[in-house]
């Protein structure tokens, strides 16, 4: 009944296993990929006809966690997988980057790929284990695929990478700095199609043999693939590019003059403008067959791209007249708005972001719901990008893949220099806003996040700048790399390679390839470029913030306290009481983890040295002959009862209030009468001994032994 094919082999300190032929065998390719006890099913289909009119590649990438493979059941009221998470979109982003690029030019049939995470066993990530299924579905599915691709992980301990690191290894890397490397790199048997990375200074170097060493892993990884389509790949779908030579040269002869002279413009938007209108001018002298032609649109933006491309590198000029390796003005400016946290406008030439720092408490980290468990996020980064900063009109909702990927690649490079939560035990949030969009808003929101930061008081270990890398290369080999690359010059060019970090080192690589790979001499070019354009712009930054900037008066206050964690429970209370109390009667925010660390939060310093002193009353033991100030809370025949630290009571017997035989305590005490007691011990049971004649009730000062042996004598 089914025609299995299985290939496997050793892979590090794991078993790789790919097998087809027994699941979802109506689909166009499945693969069931394991390695060690993860495993992540990639199923592929595409359409056997082109839309009508369709002049751009619709790929669609979906990955799916489901919680069952780890053995759990969905949090929320419906108990059932929702919206994609952030992991899920990141990894969808992370298989369909490097896969988009090596489907046959011209192939425009619609194609659907699906990773479902069938099992996981909390050591293996499966977002590496769904991007190798999917690779071989798309080989063995006879899809115009050029691939295959392999992928990995790479960590980085002393000096030495390690493959594939354990999930454990790489979860919160800001806590466990003996690891200072989250990459992953994507390619083909020639090249490097992908880089996505979160780092912690490394140099330009080890970041350089972090990728090169995990080309070098993926490569048995890609011969598995290819020994399974060996066996089981189906027979190539019958696509032939199309030939549209004679349209483009009609195009290029109607318009290309115009062309030039519209990319000549160095303002964005009236740059738009010219060229809308030489396409325009090309349409009007075409024949109606040749309007009609399905391949239009691809000879307009071969024309563009051609205009574009060839001067750059022939001519080292630039569409905006910048030499190649030169960064755009850069203005910056903090302190903007009166009333949040911490807020700065970065601009670099026609990219802007405002950035808006926000501090809260522990009841604002999020609480992350993950396939490996449960844990709370202190550090958030939101990337906003509305129509109006691209100067467009379009529908406004929900953050899509794109904003959500830019988001996390600004929080991977910002979050290398954030202060250990026991030295700042904020909750940081940082929202950017791009109010303008002319390539690179998401390096616009790592250096308006890192002043932002700094302007709300936050102690960074240094700033952080970030810099987009663009590429062009020719079929003869020629190639120019660009510094801070322009909208036109990431659409058009075939690399967008972004750097982030500090003047000490890189904390994110982000590289995406629309060719067939760069050489390892383009990627060093590129990031000795990239360095030197981050040191000019961390040089820009410093300028607007030449002094350590005040925590706003709007930021809550947060002072922590370390108690015993057997005293967690008497300050928590029975159902939350005790802590309910604190928290009303002294109006600070208090927050109690499990290791026995107390955030106490409030925009008042009063409120907050209120609850200290409560909480401190609760957990503290008193000290013996110490004297304290208490309440009589209860009269009996032989004494009184006395609250006197915390809610601690003690016993002051009835020879110990005052130097003489009293008939009954009640001669002299009432109950809610404030005295002074000393605390002289503690008896064989551990009940407390207190006593008042020792100490002047009025001024609450011990008395001497000699006043005392004079009185007890008369």
């Amino acid at each position: 009944m089914f025609n299995v094919t299985k290939k496997s082999m050793q892979w590090g300190e794991e078993t790789l296993t790919l097998e087809t032929g027994k699941v979802a065998r109506q689909a166009d390719g499945s693969v069931i990929a394991t390695l060690g006890e993860t495993s992540v099913m990639a199923n592929v289909t595409f359409a056997k006809e082109q839309k009508p009119g369709q002049d751009f590649f619709p790929l669609t990438v979906h990955y799916q966690e489901k919680y069952y493979a780890a053995g759990k059941i969905p949090g929320g009221f419906f108990k059932r997988e929702a919206r994609p998470t952030e992991k899920e979109t990141l990894t969808a982003r992370l298989i369909d980057r490097p896969c988009r690029p090596l489907f046959v030019p011209g192939f425009k049939n619609e194609v659907l790929v699906m990773c479902t995470v069938l099992s996981h066993d909390l050591v293996n990530d499966p977002d590496i284990v769904a991007m190798i299924a999917a690779s071989a579905a798309l080989t063995i599915s006879g899809v115009p695929f050029m691939g295959p691709i392999g992928g990995c992980r790479v960590g980085f301990v002393d000096g030495e990478y390690v493959l594939n690191p354990t999930v454990e290894d790489m979860h919160q890397l800001r806590l466990n700095p003996e690891q200072r490397l989250d990459l992953v790199v994507a390619g083909t048997k020639d090249a490097v199609m992908m880089v996505e990375s979160e780092a912690y200074e490394l140099t330009e170097a080890e970041m350089l043999g972090a990728v090169t060493f995990a080309h070098e892993q993926i490569q048995p990884v890609i011969d598995l693939i290819i020994a399974l389509a060996e066996d089981a790949a189906k027979e190539p779908f019958d696509f032939t590019p199309p030939n549209y030579a004679d349209l483009y040269a009609a195009v290029k002869a109607a318009g290309e003059d115009q062309m030039r002279a519209a990319f000549a413009i160095t303002n964005k938007l009236e740059r738009q403008a010219a060229v809308a209108a030489a396409v325009e001018a090309i349409k009007a002298t075409l024949s109606d067959e040749q309007l009609e032609d399905a391949n239009l649109g691809s000879a307009i933006k071969k024309l563009e791209s051609n205009v574009l491309r060839g001067d750059v590198v022939k001519n080292g000029r630039r569409i905006d007249g910048r030499a190649l390796d030169q960064v755009r003005p850069i203005v910056c400016e903090t302190g903007l708005l009166p009333r949040t946290h911490g807020s700065a406008l970065f601009t670099r030439g026609e990219t802007q972001g405002l950035v808006v720092t926000t501090l809260g408490t522990g009841d604002d980290e999020q609480f992350i719901d993950a396939l490996h468990g449960n844990f709370k996020s202190n550090f958030l980064l939101h990337y906003n990008f509305p129509p109006y900063s691209v100067g467009e009109v379009g529908r406004v909702g929900s953050p899509g893949r794109r904003e959500i990927g830019h988001g996390k690649l600004a929080w991977r490079a910002l979050q290398a220099v954030l202060p250990a939560p026991t030295d700042f035990p904020y909750t940081i949030r940082v929202v950017s806003e791009i109010t303008e969009s002319n390539g690179s808003s998401s390096m616009a929101s790592v250096c308006g996040g890192s002043l932002s930061m700094m302007d709300a008081g936050v102690p960074l270990k240094a700033p952080v700048a970030g810099v987009a890398m663009g590429l062009v290369l020719e079929d003869d080999g020629s190639y120019a790399v660009l510094t801070d690359i322009l909208g036109d010059e990431d659409h058009l060019g075939d690399m967008d390679f972004k750097v982030a970090g500090t003047s000490d080192g890189i904390t994110s690589l982000q590289m995406d390839i629309k060719v067939a790979g760069i050489t390892p001499e383009i990627m060093e070019k590129a990031l000795a470029q990239a360095k030197e354009g981050r040191m000019h712009i961390l040089g820009e930054m410093s300028k607007a913030l030449t002094e350590a900037a005040e925590f706003s008066v709007h930021a809550p206050r947060i002072e922590t306290m370390q108690i015993p964690t057997d005293k967690i429970r008497e300050v928590i209370g029975s159902g939350g009481k005790v802590i309910r109390e604190i928290v009303e009667t002294s109006g600070a925010k208090v927050d109690i983890n499990d290791d026995g660390v107390i955030k106490i939060a409030s925009a008042d310093g009063e409120a907050i040295q209120k609850a200290y002193d409560m909480i401190y009353s609760i957990v503290a033991e008193p000290e013996e002959g110490k004297v304290y100030k208490g309440k009589v809370v209860k009269i009996v025949d032989f004494g009184a009862f006395v609250n006197f630290f915390g809610k601690r009571d003690g016993l002051v017997h009835v020879s110990q209030i005052e130097n003489r035989r009293l008939n009954h305590p009640s001669d002299v005490l009432k109950e809610g009468q404030e005295v002074w007691v000393k605390l002289l011990g503690f008896d064989d049971r551990g009940k407390v001994r207190l006593s008042m004649k020792v100490v002047d009730q009025e001024t609450g000062e011990e008395m001497k032994k000699e006043e005392k042996t004079e009185e007890e004598a008369e």
